[in-house]
């Protein structure tokens, strides 16, 4: 007979069951939850990734140089790389500045003569007062300076100069894609009163790193969405045209070579035949002997261009002179063991 549970038993092996499966349940991981980016309607992006990342990949060149520039120019050991290329609205780059900082204006040229807003360029102050520093032969290492620095009139001057150099490489680094004409402008001492781009206009930020030494600072590369948009229009258009004049030239090559030739001069042989002599049979001729060729008497004629068979026909007269009328072509008949005979 099966043994029969108290009711202490039940009641310890039901309290087991629910302790096990609420142990379970807590020991369930939680998923975690799905973040998703937040996409602005108001202002959508204007350009794709890969715009960007050809921007990053030009840019990248651009460090390269302005690092070999930097290092001659100061005599110290620099790096500049890429840290960012970003697509904002010029309202976001204007709040970010202060009131003392200083604004490059670049005017950029493009092959087709169009009217675009200027290129901006903006360097740290610690970054820029080392440099001042270094040429006027000091050490350039005062970690004091902050973003509230105001520059001097000498150091405007100099900071012109120094300023010309990386808006100089500009020309440089695009050459691979198209030929722009950027060079420097002016100086805005108050990046407030810059009008020159619509505060709700699409801009590129290219951020670079430098580093010299100990120091270390930014320098903002702000590119027009109506400057960047023509750019990429004209690269677009270069790279249709070359293609299309490639499939023309690859579709016409032959035509050409053809054109090219033309006019060119070729020595043709007609072969009666072919027969073998000795030395000594051919040291013994004389006027009147007549040489077999081993052929029928209205067999046709080979006809050799540059040494090569190519017709085969026959033997005749026009115009009281000896002829060849063309019968047949050797290459086109296919029969190559016959070619090869003749050319013997």
């Amino acid at each position: 007979m099966a043994d029969v549970l108290s009711q202490s038993q039940i009641d310890a092996l039901l309290n087991s069951m629910q302790n096990s499966g609420a142990d379970e349940v807590a020991e369930k991981p939680k998923k975690p939850e799905k973040e998703y980016k937040k996409y602005d309607f108001f202002s959508p992006k204007k350009y794709t990734k890969d715009k960007l990342k050809m921007l990053s990949s030009i840019y990248d060149n651009y460090s390269r140089i302005f690092t070999s520039q930097i290092n001659g120019l100061f005599r110290v050991a620099s790096e500049v790389e890429v840290v960012g290329v970003e697509e904002q609205r010029f309202y976001e780059f204007g709040n970010a500045l202060n009131d003392s900082d200083v604004l490059t204006v670049a005017e950029v040229e493009l092959p087709d003569r169009s009217s675009n807003p200027p290129m901006l360029i903006h360097i740290s102050p610690m970054l820029m007062a080392s440099m001042i520093d270094r040429i006027l032969g000091g050490t350039g290492t005062d970690l004091t300076i902050d973003m509230s620095y105001t520059y001097t009139d000498i150091e405007l001057a100099l900071y012109e100069k120094i300023i010309k150099y990386p808006v100089a490489i500009m020309n440089d680094v695009w050459a691979g894609y198209i030929n722009v004409n950027a060079k420097f402008d002016y100086i805005e001492e108050n990046p407030s009163m810059f009008q020159g781009i619509s505060v709700d206009e699409t801009v590129v930020i290219v951020m670079l790193h430098i580093s010299m030494n100990e120091i270390e600072g930014t320098m903002n590369i702000c590119i027009p969405g109506t400057l960047l948009s023509n750019i990429f229009e004209i690269i677009d258009k270069t790279k249709h045209l070359a293609k299309k004049n490639d499939s023309i030239l690859h579709r016409n090559s032959k035509e050409d070579i053809l054109e090219s030739i033309r006019e060119s001069k070729m020595d043709i042989m007609a072969q009666l035949g072919v027969a073998r002599l000795s030395l000594d049979d051919v040291y013994n001729l004389h006027v009147g002997d007549v040489i077999d060729l081993n052929k029928p008497q209205d067999s046709l004629v080979s006809l050799f261009i540059e040494g090569q068979p190519w017709f085969s026909g026959q033997l005749g007269v026009h115009n009281k002179n000896v002829a060849v009328k063309i019968e047949d072509r050797i290459l086109e008949s296919g029969n190559d063991a016959d070619a090869e005979e003749l050319a013997v």
